[in-house]
């Protein structure tokens, strides 16, 4: 389990949602033909994060990226027909719906969702490049996706300090550091 995703889920979990980690979508021969990829590994999804009054899940990434130039807004705004690169499910339209129809039919059978249940997207980054948070929050508004940027981590992992004693390492930190 990656430190990174994990300090998102206590923060997803600090704001209400439950949180799944390391969700692997189980694609069929005939999905995996619609995607155009025949030998594509089982998707995995960072986190799952559900939202029970909305009953939404949210399907996010996280991406650190901490000792990197960071999440650039251009490689949000490709598009590919069949899914390349690391940003799969943002930049191309078919695998996303695929693997989002797959999700919810997987959630379904496992009995953590239902019919009315709805799947949306979502990043979350600790780095982006040349302070493009701006240009992504508006790309992921306009496509109605969820995002947090490295600002908006900062301000949770900050609040986390005013929560009372919890044995995680993400509320421990938060409140060694803002002594």
């Amino acid at each position: 389990m990656d430190q990174f995703e994990s300090i998102v889920a206590t923060l997803f979990e600090a704001h209400g949602f439950w949180v799944r980690r390391s969700f692997k979508a189980n694609l069929t021969k005939e999905e995996r033909r619609r995607i155009g990829k025949y030998s594509i590994p089982r998707p995995e999804i960072d986190l799952l994060a559900l939202d029970f009054s909305d009953n939404c899940v949210l399907a996010v990434e996280a991406k650190s990226f901490l000792d990197s130039p960071g999440v650039k807004a251009s490689d949000l705004e490709e598009q590919y027909d069949v899914p390349t690169g690391r940003y799969k499910l943002f930049t191309s339209e078919r695998y996303r719906s695929v693997v989002c129809q797959r999700l919810l039919k997987d959630l379904k059978a496992n009995g953590m969702g239902n019919a009315k249940t709805k799947v949306g997207l979502g990043l979350v980054t600790g780095k982006v490049y040349r302070a493009q948070s701006d240009a992504i929050r508006e790309l992921m508004r306009k496509k109605k996706w969820f995002f947090w940027g490295p600002e908006d981590i900062k301000q949770r992992v900050t609040a986390l300090a005013n929560r009372g004693y919890e044995n995680d390492p993400a509320i421990i930190t938060a409140k060694i550091l803002m002594r």
